[in-house]
């Protein structure tokens, strides 16, 4: 069960939100550039709300991502961006003696983190750190993972020494197209040593945790692109979420989402944020959403209205096979069901 109440049937996702927790790639920005609708449509949730980013991206700093957020529109500081590498640092705190020094494999963000949280950073396996730390950077390359391995050699219950991932997203939007993520890079680690690594970010709780708190919140609604991180993870926190169709993950991927990486809220992009939100109806087995008319007969999913929003027909289809309790696997679903025009990088 969550920890915060739902909005009423057929009210905007908005209504009733003090806070607003958006993640950043996918969502807010694909590369440098805004996505569309993303900057006007947050400016507007902004009034009379908190409007807070978490982000697994650990290649920047604080500073920096509020920079850019500011140049695109949104006036930003940088306490208002919780950071996975920020997250990271809470559980070092608990694996570490203050002051020791850290093998950092990562870009700027995490650096300025570790040294924030009181640490000393080197580069380096002979160093003798007492914890690696790692998060995306671009330029993290094979030298990098090499000393990673290099120090993580002995498992930890033998004595090595933690293992800390600021997120294993395994993919990240840019401009251009999808690009391998840090999940990649900790699984590089982890198939040269054998080991796994302890993960700060989503979809593990303590980042989300982290933003409540320092937003205050006691109704706040999560954004994100991803179902396995961003969904997952807000679920795990017991905060509602969206779905926003501009970023990693698809229609057809909402349609096999398990349960515990299903949306609160299925978005176009971020102005349905302020629209109202057709509740789904079920009435003789056929599921409603709008106009949009969906049933399932066994194995077969059959559209018995297309309506005129396909948001709403894969609102309607997604309800449909969710609530059959059965996977994805064992429907034949028309092709109709899973279009895609919504807007992607």
């Amino acid at each position: 069960m969550a920890l915060f109440s739902r909005r009423p049937a057929d009210a905007a996702p908005l209504d009733g939100v003090d806070a607003v927790l958006a993640d950043l790639d996918g969502v807010v920005y694909a590369g440098a550039g805004a996505l569309p609708h993303a900057v006007e449509s947050l400016n507007r949730a902004r009034a009379g709300r908190r409007l807070g980013y978490i982000t697994n991206n650990a290649s920047r700093t604080d500073a920096s991502v509020a920079a850019h957020l500011t140049e695109l529109g949104l006036a930003t500081s940088p306490g208002e961006v919780v950071t996975s590498p920020q997250a990271a640092m809470r559980l070092l705190a608990e694996r570490v003696a203050p002051g020791s020094t850290i093998l950092v494999v990562g870009g700027d963000g995490l650096v300025t983190e570790v040294e924030k949280a009181g640490f000393a950073v080197t580069r380096s396996a002979d160093d003798g750190p007492a914890a690696v730390v790692q998060g995306f950077a671009p330029d993290v390359g094979w030298l990098q993972l090499a000393e990673a391995a290099f120090a993580l050699k002995v498992p930890e219950d033998e004595g090595g020494i933690p293992w800390i991932a600021t997120n294993t997203d395994w993919t990240i939007p840019q401009a251009r197209g999808i690009a391998p993520g840090n999940g990649t890079l900790v699984s590089a680690v982890h198939t040269a040593i054998g080991r796994l690594a302890t993960v700060a970010g989503k979809p593990e709780t303590p980042i989300f945790d982290e933003a409540v708190v320092r937003f205050g919140a006691q109704h706040p609604l999560f954004l994100g692109d991803r179902l396995d991180t961003d969904i997952l993870g807000a679920n795990r926190a017991g905060i509602p979420s969206a779905m926003v169709l501009t970023g990693v993950d698809r229609p057809k991927h909402l349609l096999a989402a398990p349960p515990d990486s299903r949306p609160t809220y299925i978005l176009s992009d971020l102005r349905e944020l302020h629209e109202p939100y057709p509740s789904a109806t079920v009435n003789d087995g056929v599921v409603t959403v709008g106009d949009a008319k969906v049933r399932i007969d066994g194995p077969d999913v059959h559209i018995l209205a297309e309506g005129g929003r396909q948001i709403d027909l894969l609102r309607a289809g997604a309800k449909a096979i969710w609530d059959t309790g059965r996977g994805i696997f064992g429907f034949r679903v028309p092709e109709v069901l899973y279009a895609d025009p919504f807007h992607r990088p």
